[in-house]
């Protein structure tokens, strides 16, 4: 029973419902147990995972021997009340639990089984925006504490913008001509170092935006060198006709930025200097365009004083550090060059623009070379854009605002929880081979995703008691207000590219008078779906996870 006072005159009585298992899971245990009897064997049990959940034959023995010890462990009372001859068995409500649970029950496989010995180029990275910026874009604290935050979610690039201090002794790394607070980059790099491969093995990528004199760059370099030590990864040669996989790079961290102005004297200066004129596609504006927020950081202006030949030899240190290589020219131009593998970035505004008359250039480009998106200037407020036209057209670095929130960044979170959640998902295979881009509205259907939305639970664990309403149970957008929803929906989606699919599911609380109060969301990679029932759990705007708060639901495929 819960009660809620109201106007300190009197208090309003809610039977409390118990959780207990949806007709569905009754049916399904009933059917599996021979005889109408009150335990599910472990044979049963094994018939169960193979014939609804999908679990190959050979695993299902082993893995319900696994359920039904790891489930009376959880509930050592309740095996107890067992009879010696149904100790290794399941009743009624132990097959609940089971199938509630998000450890024992998860929708997908936790462990990386994709291919990791394809070329980089041929997989999505999980890549950070200005990954040291704890807020927006212009007042925003630099602290390598994001940084740390990112790397144990599994993101693998790390970008860096490098600024010399006002002495121009030191290097700071902050968000340039902005009011943001700086912090050094000793700080950041050991924070990577540390951190790296907390989440996972595979490389961490880190971008650099480099706004240093050579006598800076040869400092950074020695940094670098120092603090990463055999976890950096040196190129053999100064170009790759093709680059490493994540399998050879495991526990490596990469450099890749530009190359020193010294180092690109033999491929004529005068054109490139040219270009960073004239180009608008750089991160950020050189300071004869500092009002055009349209871009952000990509070059720094060169300086009136030039750079002293006596220099020439430093650079060339922070040059041999690079092992992937940042190629300042327009896409138009890239596309059309025969290159050694590259990186490339551009805003989300080009690509935008780029799309229609260059869709296809686009596959064909990132299927041996690195593709870079990143927000445009005007998201201030560390806001994000929609990634699935980047990902469509091949692009390997979708750079995400972390440090924000909203729909855009939860669909980010959903595509890297695939593939073990390792930071690296193999790319379809008409994005490594095809020779055009192609529209998933012109594809025949593949499949169709059936979901059924049983109930939820948890929040009366995790939320206060007057969180969604003063004076009632919240009310989930069902028949009668409970903290433990009933839905039993069902939807279809068809697909025509599954592979690339996300579910997202958000629950919110109604309220008649105002602004639904949002009550969890989730998002999944439709691929990595195993059938069957499973215990889903749900995440704040922020993409924290909940402790408690999980839906039950079922998933097919036609």
């Amino acid at each position: 029973m819960g009660t809620f006072r109201v106007c300190f005159c009197y208090t309003r009585k809610f039977n409390m419902m118990e959780l207990e298992p949806p007709s569905d899971i009754k049916e399904i245990f009933n059917k599996y147990v021979e005889g109408g009897g009150a335990y599910m064997t472990q044979p049963q049990l094994s018939r169960f995972l193979v014939e609804v959940q999908g679990v190959e034959p050979e695993n299902a023995t082993a893995e319900a021997k696994k359920l039904v010890e790891g489930v009376l462990k959880r509930r050592p009372h309740i095996a107890k009340n067992n009879t010696k001859n149904n100790a290794n068995s399941f009743t009624l409500d132990d097959f609940f639990y089971y199938l509630f649970s998000v450890d024992l029950n998860p929708p997908f496989q936790s462990h990386i089984h994709q291919d990791m010995k394809a070329p980089l180029s041929h997989y999505f990275i999980y890549t950070g925006h200005n990954s040291y910026l704890t807020g927006n874009q212009l007042t925003g604290d630099c602290s390598a504490r994001l940084i740390i935050k990112a790397l144990q979610l599994g993101v693998r690039v790390i970008e860096l913008d490098l600024w010399p201090t006002s002495s121009k002794d030191d290097i700071r790394v902050f968000h340039g001509r902005t009011l943001t607070t700086p912090v050094d980059l000793l700080t950041c790099l050991r924070a990577i170092r540390d951190y790296a491969f907390e989440k996972t093995e595979y490389p961490v990528i880190i971008t650099l935006e480099d706004h240093l004199k050579p006598k800076l760059q040869a400092k950074a370099a020695e940094m670098i060198k120092e603090t990463f030590g055999d976890m950096l990864y040196r190129s053999e040669s100064d170009s790759m006709d093709e680059f490493p996989s994540p399998e050879e790079l495991k526990h490596k961290i990469l450099i890749s930025t530009k190359t020193p102005k010294e180092c690109l004297d033999a491929e004529n200066s005068s054109t490139n200097a040219s270009r960073r004129r004239n180009d608008s596609d750089f991160e950020q504006p050189s300071l004869h365009k500092v009002d055009e927020l349209e871009s952000e950081h990509h070059v720094e202006q060169v300086d009136a004083n030039g750079y002293s030949s006596s220099d020439s030899s430093e650079p060339l240190v922070y040059k041999s550090l690079i092992s992937i290589h940042q190629k300042t020219c327009k896409i138009e131009e890239a596309i059309n060059l025969d290159l050694k593998a590259i990186r490339v970035s551009l805003s989300e505004q080009k690509l935008e623009k780029s799309v229609k008359p260059l869709g296809k250039d686009l596959v064909r480009f990132t299927q041996k070379n690195i593709l870079r998106i990143y927000p445009k200037g005007t998201r201030f407020n560390s806001s994000n854009y929609k990634p699935f036209l980047a990902w469509m057209h091949g692009a390997q670095m979708v750079a995400f605002n972390m440090q924000g929130y909203g729909r855009f960044l939860w669909q980010m979170q959903g595509m890297f929880r695939a593939n073990g959640g390792c930071g690296y998902v193999k790319k379809p295979e008409f994005l490594i081979n095809g020779e055009q881009f192609i529209d998933p509205k012109s594809l025949p259907l593949k499949t169709t995703l059936k979901v059924k939305i049983y109930l939820g639970d948890g929040w009366r664990v995790d939320f206060k008691k007057d969180h969604f309403d003063k004076f009632s149970p919240p009310d989930f957008y069902t028949r009668e207000d409970q903290w433990t929803p009933i839905w039993n929906q069902e939807f279809e989606f068809p697909l025509t590219v599954p592979e690339m699919a996300l579910l997202r599911i958000e629950v919110y609380e109604h309220d008649a008078d105002k602004k639904d109060d949002f009550g969890g969301q989730t998002c999944l990679p439709v691929s990595e779906l195993t059938s069957g029932f499973h215990a889903i759990p749900l995440y704040n705007v922020k993409g924290d996870l909940y402790k408690s708060v999980k839906l039950l639901m079922r998933f097919g495929f036609t």
